[in-house]
């Protein structure tokens, strides 16, 4: 294989790869937006043109990365995220920040409504405040 092919093949993976990434958020924001309530996962394979399968998969390497989802399997199941009433607060340092803030210019900073959210968040946590001081800005 010359250069000019596993060139191609990397970006190919590439974009596969930020596609499932884009598809996995997708899901999320789904479920959250179902508040609680269970979605099957066919209708999410035809909302989001894909196989079941590739669905599953999708929400395997959602659950094993940490995400809290709930499968319930025959005639009334689905996948669900469960309800959270009130917003989670996170402790991350500047680096961590910086991780999280360089996934996201990756995977495209307005891929999502609330990838969007939340790297304005971010970058305004880790942003100095306008008056030089060194006080904490509140928490939006």
């Amino acid at each position: 294989m010359d250069r000019r092919e596993r060139l191609a093949a990397a970006s190919r993976d590439g974009h596969l790869a930020l596609r499932r990434v884009e598809r996995q958020q997708a899901i999320v924001e789904r479920l959250h937006a179902t508040r609680g309530l269970p979605v099957r996962l066919g209708l999410l394979a035809e909302e989001l043109d894909v196989s079941t399968r590739t669905v599953a998969r999708d929400l395997e390497r959602l659950r094993t990365s940490g995400v809290p989802l709930e499968v319930r399997r025959g005639r009334s199941g689905g996948v669900r995220l469960p309800l959270v009433r009130s917003p989670v607060q996170v402790e991350l340092d500047v680096a961590e920040v910086a991780a999280v803030l360089a996934s996201l210019a990756a995977v495209g900073p307005n891929a999502s409504l609330s990838a969007a959210s939340v790297l304005r968040k971010l970058a305004d946590a880790v942003r100095p405040p306008s008056d030089g001081s060194s006080r904490p800005r509140p928490r939006t």
